[in-house]
């Protein structure tokens, strides 16, 4: 018998080649005052860029432009709100990747309300409740990496203090527009990166505690995607059906952890990213083949029958594609798959950050937050430093 199980809001979809030129008529149903927050210059500079903002202003759209150099920062949306304080904007627009999502979304919660985002970040502020009302905002990805698309999340920082979340289901954009064509201008390296992000999502929502039956089908499907997308769009970020594959899995990675939560990688991503100058999908990427072989050889060793191990070799054979595979040499072959995938990605290690053996007691007090409850197998002090260690 399928167990009961929830799935929280997620937004309106519209996805397929070409699906930002929708955003007008879509945005249309707001208003015409729109507040758009975009990277450093990258998509406003682009084709595709040039040809949305023609088409808003064809159609008698007004609006103003901020831009998120950084991964956003408490005090860059507080400073925001503040400027923008008073002003009747029908429609908060966030277009590029994680940084700018994330920050068009926490904006867009508080231009209303007013009051400082501190209020409400976990494990940093006073915790308070958020109670809207949000400002309606549309999600545009141009990046295949953090799903931020579909989930409720957040993610703000402070350089060497912390990164943590402004979550709250009233976040969740009324749509999300997910154009493949848009990662066509995106560099290797932030492809690779992006790309182990969403790949990390994935599995860990998959073998998360609270993963359901419909996140799992969502999450074999989106990891399928990588298997056939990540490595060719790396080579050729022009092949059509390489961005197709990678915008799609990087919405469905949203859609599941929105719902399930991580794992061990984001739970020591988080500390790593606040205190080095470390991006979350290197992170992610640099941490992902020793956290997966640290949680396969534990189970194994601990708990044989965990129905956990099983969903690892699901995962063994979706990479061999095979299914009839012993079970143990199937995930035998996700850490090896992991490992190959480093290699082609040119991944770096966190050597190459800084990060040495006396960083490691830091960054494992910091490790405990949200994302580690969920791991499949809870993880002693010594092992999470080892997962890091092994990773230097």
């Amino acid at each position: 018998m399928l167990g009961g199980f929830a799935i929280a809001r997620l937004p309106r979809i519209e996805f397929g080649a070409g699906s930002i030129r929708q955003l007008p008529v879509i945005a249309a149903r707001y208003g015409k005052r729109l507040l758009i927050v975009t990277g450093a210059a990258s998509f406003t500079q682009s084709d595709a860029g040039k040809n949305l903002l023609h088409a808003l202003q064809v159609a008698g759209f007004h609006w103003e432009i901020r831009r998120v150099t950084t991964e956003p920062s408490p005090q860059w949306v507080d400073a925001t709100v503040a400027e923008l304080q008073g002003v009747p904007f029908d429609l908060v627009i966030g277009i590029g990747g994680g940084s700018p999502l994330d920050a068009a979304k926490a904006v867009a919660g508080l231009l209303k309300p007013g009051n400082s985002v501190l209020d409400h970040l976990e494990s940093v502020g006073p915790e308070l409740p958020y109670q809207g009302p949000t400002t309606p905002f549309i999600a545009v990805p141009t990046t295949a990496g953090t799903g931020s698309e579909a989930t409720k999340n957040a993610v703000l920082s402070v350089s060497g203090q912390f990164k943590k979340s402004f979550r709250d289901e009233q976040l969740m954009a009324e749509y999300a527009i997910v154009d493949p064509e848009l990662l066509s201008t995106c560099p290797a390296a932030q492809i690779a990166a992006n790309g182990m992000d969403t790949f990390t999502q994935l599995m860990e929502s998959y073998v998360s505690t609270r993963a359901n039956p419909l996140t799992d089908a969502l999450a074999l499907s989106g990891m399928e995607a990588v298997r056939d997308g990540l490595l060719a769009l790396y080579e050729n970020p022009q092949d059509a059906a390489a961005q197709a594959h990678m915008a799609y899995a990087s919405l469905l990675s949203g859609m599941c952890l929105a719902q399930t939560g991580l794992g061990s990688v984001h739970g020591i991503v988080a500390p790593l990213g606040a205190f080095h100058p470390i991006g979350h999908g290197v992170g992610c990427g640099m941490l992902v083949t020793e956290a997966t072989r640290m949680n396969i050889d534990l189970l194994e060793a601990q708990q044989p029958d965990n129905p956990v191990l099983e969903k690892y070799a699901t995962i063994g054979k979706l990479f061999r594609g095979r299914k009839h595979v012993d079970p143990i040499e199937a995930r035998v072959f996700v850490v090896y798959t992991l490992q190959s995938w480093s290699r082609k990605l040119n991944l770096p290690r966190l050597l190459d950050f800084g990060v040495t053996e006396a960083d490691i007691p830091r960054l494992v007090a910091h490790s405990r937050g949200s994302s580690m409850k969920t791991n499949p197998v809870v993880l002693t002090d010594e092992q999470i430093a080892a997962i890091i260690r092994a990773s230097l």
